[in-house]
């Protein structure tokens, strides 16, 4: 009889399983992964690329000083957002994301494990992990959840878009570069010079 592989024997899901958030609070294991409708999504298994830490962490900071005195409060990854969908109970949640970076301003959406429901705005930074299913995925549950804007940034093309939404659905901005101010609808006064900022980037 061949021995069962030891991956196997630790993993405690399947890609084929449905599982809530009361799942996953169960889970000992060290890379992160995010549930997406009840679907396991792993991250690469190395650690991000350093000029995704360097766009991520110099963002995340532009946002801090900004929000300082302010009643809006931003996290950067790890951090579990919960998106319910008709209750809020553990195990009635089956979508856990760790955005890059989120902006939450309604403070009752906090609890000593994250957030739980849609965060105003949400920042995500590609990286080679990036799957197309995932970030495909991500679009609709935040679209659905109604996260008021969600930023996407190509660290390696130094662009930004931002879809905004609007009577439920995103509409996405222009691609954003090099030359462009942009600004925030939802987080009122915060604008971005890309030049300046990407100039920062190593």
């Amino acid at each position: 009889m061949e021995p069962e592989d030891k991956d196997t024997v630790q993993e405690p899901f399947t890609e084929y399983g449905v599982y809530s958030y009361a799942d996953y609070l169960t889970w000992e294991i060290d890379e992160m992964v995010e549930l997406i409708k009840g679907k396991v999504f792993r991250s690469a298994a190395a650690a991000p690329r350093r000029k995704h830490q360097e766009v991520g962490g110099l963002l995340y900071s532009r946002f801090l000083i900004h929000l300082e005195g302010k009643n809006c409060k931003v996290f950067i990854a790890p951090f579990d957002v919960r998106l319910p969908v008709k209750s809020k109970k553990n195990e009635e949640i089956f979508t856990v994301v760790q955005p890059d970076i989120c902006v939450v301003c309604d403070r009752s959406k906090l609890d000593d494990a994250g957030c739980v429901g849609a965060p105003d705005l949400i920042v995500e930074v590609l990286s080679p992990g990036n799957n197309k299913k995932e970030l495909r995925n991500k679009y609709e549950v935040y679209e659905e959840s109604g996260v008021t804007e969600y930023w996407v940034i190509h660290p390696d093309e130094e662009t930004l878009v931002i879809n905004k939404l609007i009577d439920g659905n995103y509409v996405p901005s222009r691609l954003f570069t090099h030359g462009d101010i942009v600004k925030s609808d939802c987080i009122a006064g915060f604008e971005l010079d890309l030049e300046d900022f990407f100039e920062k980037i190593d």
